[in-house]
């Protein structure tokens, strides 16, 4: 499964429970970086990412093993027990208080293994009023504050295609919690419960906002505030051919090489400041970048100190220099797949392909020294 030596995580068992995109890409981290992850899935339909989208199932459940098991089953939930006690860590994404009813609970599963990480990824927590509801991404963006910030000035929010508490709220602060539980676990014998709620980690992605609020003393108008489309020198630029331009120069410095390569010295005696005061300067800027297509402006700005770069789509991305220099795609059965995106002094594992449901039924629990009656 693994082709480099010496993966980081090796000899970190992971039992993960999780279903759809949050806890199974939380463990696809995992698993890049060596961990064992052997993915718990009832025998009928397993994760339901398997049907609903088959291409999604496949990106985040690379490296994984299979093994079905029913935890209704007494017989079943026997054998995760014994699991759990030759394991570091067990990620489930239920609502609160379903695993305690099957019997695989934290207090449970911690008598059985005093060293045992317990993650709990879930949309609000274990505690508090909202604890028991459900929800997906949007929700979670939208009483974290996001959704109400992201959006033109004038317009209403606007969802985005990039899961925002789903990956970054929820994942990766999961992964983050995970991996200092099993650090703390190594240094002391205790394992720890790790209880993650993606609304709280989308709410502490909110630095800009908030630091805007501390010193307006208000929020943000969405659309207005200084890095979402209030300075004329930090917004985004439609081009000649209806494509569009990230202008980024935020720092003075950048703005002057930008005028100065556009051969428009004069933009830099208007004032780039938020609101009306920088109404003439955001004109001017935008009948400069039709001038030219978005392509022309890429290879006019983008080698230069200007923090100007291309917006491309996600077909473009796929082939951009960066990203392959620095291989941050692969080819999995043909077909495109990231890589772990955070490069080690180790080569990167690669990783076999997403398993078929209980594909490693067998296998796992013949390593385990276990088997079904």
């Amino acid at each position: 499964m693994n082709t480099a030596s010496n993966p980081l995580l090796s000899g970190i068992r992971v039992l993960d429970l999780s279903r759809l995109l949050p806890g199974p890409f939380c463990t696809l981290y995992l698993a890049q970086l060596g961990a064992e992850v052997i993915k718990i899935e009832e025998p009928n339909g397993g994760d339901y990412t398997r049907t609903l989208s088959p291409e999604m199932f496949a990106l985040v459940n690379r490296g994984k093993k299979s093994v079905t098991l029913d935890l209704r089953k007494p017989a079943d939930v026997e054998l995760f027990h014994r699991m759990v006690e030759q394991s570091d860590v067990v990620l489930e994404s239920f609502r609160p208080g379903v695993m305690d009813k099957l019997g695989c609970g934290y207090e449970a599963l911690k008598a059985l293994n005093s060293r045992l990480v317990y993650a709990a990824l879930t949309g609000y927590g274990q505690s508090g009023p909202y604890r028991d509801r459900p929800g997906h991404d949007m929700n979670y963006c939208g009483y974290a504050g996001v959704l109400d910030q992201i959006g033109s000035a004038g317009g209403p929010p606007a969802p985005s295609n990039f899961q925002i508490a789903d990956l970054a709220g929820g994942a990766l602060t999961c992964a983050i919690g995970i991996l200092a539980a099993v650090i703390g676990a190594k240094a002391s014998g205790q394992g720890s419960m790790v209880d993650v709620g993606m609304m709280d980690g989308t709410l502490a992605l909110q630095v800009a906002t908030l630091a805007s609020m501390r010193t307006l003393g208000k929020a943000p108008v969405r659309g207005l505030d200084m890095l979402s489309g209030g300075l004329p020198n930090y917004a985004i630029y439609e081009c000649a051919d209806g494509k569009h331009l990230a202008l980024g120069s935020l720092e003075s410095k950048f703005f002057q090489r930008v005028c100065i390569l556009a051969e428009r010295p004069d933009l830099l005696k208007m004032p780039f400041a938020p609101g009306k005061a920088g109404d003439g300067l955001r004109q001017e800027l935008v009948a400069l970048f039709k001038s030219r297509t978005r392509d022309e402006w890429d290879a006019l700005l983008a080698h230069e100190d200007s923090c100007a770069s291309a917006i491309l789509g996600p077909d473009e991305v796929l082939s951009n220099e960066q990203v392959q220099a620095r291989g941050l795609v692969e080819s999995v059965g043909g077909k495109p797949a990231f890589t772990m995106p955070i490069q080690f002094s180790t080569p990167r594992l690669q990783l076999d392909e997403s398993p078929a449901l209980g594909a490693h039924n067998q296998q796992v629990l013949a390593e385990f020294g276990l088997s079904r009656n």
